[in-house]
């Protein structure tokens, strides 16, 4: 059986999420430090246009690319809200707010992959 292109990005969108949880959590921790930056990932859309796309040859006619490197996620400095007279530019609200876009995310990434994983066992039934 071949590999199932859509539960490998599903899982590539998890690590990313994840990844960006933990810079939320780091900001969040580092509130109240003098002169810290609050750091943030490089959007999923933008890592996952520097991957190489390759497609699936189901037939030895296809055209055929190798590809398939995972994301490297790197922590960048952004621009806050506000700075504060430390020099610290977190701001809480905005820290809650990508929070609740990652937790959003991952709903629909945990939804949307057991779908699919029914989809496939109903297949499998019949």
């Amino acid at each position: 059986m071949s590999e199932i292109y859509l539960l490998s990005l599903a899982a590539q969108q998890r690590d990313w999420l994840s990844t960006r949880q933990a810079a939320i959590a780091m900001n969040v921790a580092n509130a109240a430090t003098p002169g810290y930056r609050s750091a943030d990932v490089q959007s999923f859309d933008a890592v996952m246009k520097q991957l190489p796309v390759s497609m699936a040859a189901t037939d030895q006619n296809h055209i055929s690319s190798r590809g398939g490197v995972s994301p490297n996620s790197s922590f960048s400095k952004q621009a806050s809200w506000e700075i504060s007279h430390s020099g610290n530019s977190v701001s809480l609200e905005q820290e809650m707010l990508k929070a609740g876009q990652v937790n959003r995310a991952f709903s629909m990434n945990v939804n949307m992959t057991r779908a699919f994983h029914d989809m496939l066992l109903s297949g499998l039934r019949s």
